[in-house]
């Protein structure tokens, strides 16, 4: 189907041995979330992610947080990357590129993105510290190679400089949402036509 505006929502139910996760998002939202995944850190920066973006989403997950974070982490950025790529229908209309300067303080990270079908990350960030409000610095890289992977997109992360760690991440995920809000705008101009001049997306 063609994109329509006011049709671009999803839900995504995910259960595996190790995670069950279920997600409601509409792209053309205000910026409205509800998320529960046990982690609060990852909880504030998938808040931030929505707000940023106006993507609204409702996301509630039950991990084996018991082992480590890792499952649930990279689970969510599974299914919220599944389910705007669903949300997009055949990503036709959409300005299909993005890209985001994000100043925090003393930190700035960089983002862009191609909503190609043809799924990549590039990561060039770093933490001085291990753990970051309970979470794993570590697993920020694999929520955004599990979000790319499932939406189909090439997106690149920069931290060019910052010191303070909670800054650098929050940093990489309001790059991405504004990136990404851009992306998704549907383009009156594209007359509904894939944004692609092969006629395709993903070869």
């Amino acid at each position: 189907m063609s994109v329509q505006q006011k049709n671009r929502t999803a839900r995504i139910e995910r259960e595996t041995r190790e995670t069950k996760i279920i997600a409601d998002i509409n792209i053309d939202g205000s910026g409205v979330s509800d998320i529960k995944t046990g982690i609060g850190f990852l909880d504030h920066m998938l808040e931030c992610f929505s707000r940023h973006s106006l993507i609204d989403i409702s996301l509630s997950a039950v991990g084996d947080l018991h082992v480590d974070q890792h499952h649930t982490t990279e689970d969510t950025g599974i299914v919220i990357g599944s389910a705007i790529a669903e949300a997009l229908g055949d990503f036709s209309g959409i300005k299909r590129f993005g890209s985001a300067v994000i100043p925090m303080d003393e930190t700035l990270t960089r983002a862009a993105i191609d909503i190609s079908k043809r799924p990549s990350l590039e990561w060039k960030v770093s933490f001085s510290k291990a753990v970051l409000g309970g979470m794993d610095t570590e697993l920020f890289h694999e929520w955004f190679a599990a979000f790319a992977q499932n939406l189909g997109g090439n997106i690149h992360i920069e931290n060019l400089y910052g010191e303070n760690n909670h800054h650098i991440a929050e940093s990489c995920f309001k790059s991405l949402a504004r990136s990404l809000r851009e992306a998704l705008v549907v383009d009156p101009r594209e007359l509904g036509r894939v944004p692609s001049s092969k006629g395709s997306l993903g070869s």
